[in-house]
C-alpha cells in the first residue's frame, strides 16, 4: 500500500482529498498545525471511510518536527502540501506572514522530501498566479501568462511554483504537479465534513452559509461596479470533492506512469501543471442568488466597497487535467450550493 504524506491534510480541501486517497486504497499520514482547522475532523473522516488516517500536530515551519514525521513513517511515496495560510485579504495585512509561512513551508518539505529519498510531490497552488488575465486569455489555460501578483498570498504561490521548477532542474529524482485551483465550494455529501475557518470566514461560501444560519447579520459583497454583467466579481467555483479527485489523479499519474520525456511550455523539469476549474464563470450575486433559490434561507446582503486584492473576473480552461488525468469537475452548482448547506446545518444542529 502506497503512503501519502498530506501536509494541511485536516484543512478544507486536505481533508476532502484525505478521503478521497483512503477510498482509493492509500496509506494516508495528516500533517497538520491546526491553526486553522481542528482536529474533530479526523472524527468525520473516519466516520466517512471507516478509517482514521494517522495524525501528527506539527508545524512545516519546524524542521525538527517535520523530520521526525518522515522518519516515523518511512517510507513515504509521495507528498501532498496543501499547508498554506490562504486568505488574499488578510495578505495583504500581513504579508510577512505570508511570505515566512508559505515559502518557507514548502522550503523544509522538499529539503526532508530529499533527505527520505521521497520523489513525489503535488502542490496546492491557485489561479491567482494569472493576476488578472485579459480578455484573450479567457478562459485561461495553462499557457497563460503568469502576471504580477495582486496580493501577497497570489505572489507566494507564484514564488512556490519557481522553486518547484529549480529544485525539480537540481534534482533529477524530483517530480512534481502543480494544481492551479480556481474557486473550491461545498462539502462532502454526508455533512460529517466541509469549511470551517476560524474567526470571520475570509471566503464567500462560508460567509453565505454563517449568514443563513443566523451567525452573520447579513453577508458583504465587495463592489458591485467591475465590468462584468451584474457587477460582482466572477469566479470559477468548483466542488471540492472534484477537486479532492484530482489530487488521486495526479498522485496516481506520478506513481504509476513514466515521467514524459519531453514537457511542452510552460511545463518543464518533471514539472507538470494543471487548471483545476469547471471552465464557466459564475459571479458572486449569482452564487448568492442560486443559494437562495434551492434553500429557501434568506441571505441579507450589503453592497460595499472593493477588496485590496480581489480580481475581477477569472474562470478556467480545464481541458488539458480532463484530457491528460482523466478528471473532470461536473458537479451542478445546485447540488454543491446544497452540500455546503447540509454541512452547516449539521455543524449548527438545525433541522
Amino acid at each position: 500500500m502506497k503512503r501519502i504524506l498530506v501536509t494541511g491534510g485536516a484543512g478544507y480541501i486536505g481533508s476532502h482529498t484525505v478521503v478521497c486517497l483512503q477510498e482509493s486504497g492509500y496509506d494516508v499520514v495528516v500533517v497538520d498545525n491546526l491553526s486553522n482547522s481542528n482536529r474533530e475532523v479526523l472524527d468525520g473522516i473516519e466516520a466517512i471511510t471507516g478509517c482514521r488516517p494517522a495524525f501528527e500536530q506539527a508545524d512545516c515551519l519546524d524542521q525538527t518536527a517535520l523530520r521526525e514525521v518522515f522518519r516515523k513513517y518511512a517510507p513515504i511515496d509521495a507528498v501532498i502540501h496543501f499547508a498554506a495560510s490562504k486568505a488574499v485579504g488578510e495578505s495583504v495585512e500581513k504579508p510577512l506572514l505570508y511570505y515566512r509561512n508559505n515559502i518557507g513551508s514548502l522550503l523544509n518539505v522538499l529539503d526532508l522530501m530529499r533527505e527520505a529519498g521521497t520523489g513525489h510531490i503535488v502542490f496546492s497552488s491557485s489561479c491567482t498566479v494569472y493576476g488578472q488575465p485579459d480578455a484573450d486569455h479567457l478562459p485561461v489555460d495553462e499557457t497563460a501568462p503568469i502576471q504580477k501578483a495582486l496580493s501577497p498570498y497570489g505572489h507566494t504561490k507564484q514564488v512556490n511554483e519557481d522553486i518547484l521548477y529549480a529544485a525539480a532542474k537540481a534534482d533529477k529524482s524530483l517530480r512534481a504537479t502543480i494544481l492551479r485551483y480556481f474557486n473550491p465550494i461545498g462539502a462532502h455529501p454526508s455533512g460529517k465534513i466541509g469549511e470551517l475557518p476560524n474567526g470571520v470566514p475570509n471566503n464567500l461560501l462560508p460567509f453565505v452559509m454563517q449568514t443563513a444560519a443566523g451567525l452573520r447579520e447579513k453577508l458583504r459583497v465587495f463592489g458591485d461596479d467591475y465590468n462584468t454583467p451584474d457587477g460582482s466579481c466572477i469566479r470559477d467555483y468548483i466542488y471540492v470533492m472534484d477537486l479532492a479527485r484530482a489530487h488521486v489523479k495526479a498522485v496516481e499519474r506520478m506513481l504509476t506512469t513514466p515521467a514524459p520525456a519531453e514537457y511542452s511550455y510552460p511545463d518543464a523539469e518533471r514539472v507538470e501543471v494543471f487548471n483545476l476549474g469547471t471552465g464557466r464563470g459564475l459571479s458572486v450575486l449569482e452564487i448568492v442568488r442560486t443559494f437562495i433559490e434551492v434553500t429557501g434561507q434568506h441571505i441579507p446582503y450589503e453592497i460595499t466597497s472593493r477588496r485590496e486584492g480581489d480580481i475581477e473576473q477569472v474562470w478556467a480552461s480545464p481541458e488539458k487535467a480532463n484530457r491528460v488525468l482523466g478528471w473532470r469537475a461536473d458537479t451542478p452548482v445546485e447540488d454543491i450550493l446544497l452540500s455546503a448547506w447540509n454541512w452547516e446545518k449539521h455543524l449548527r444542529g438545525i433541522r
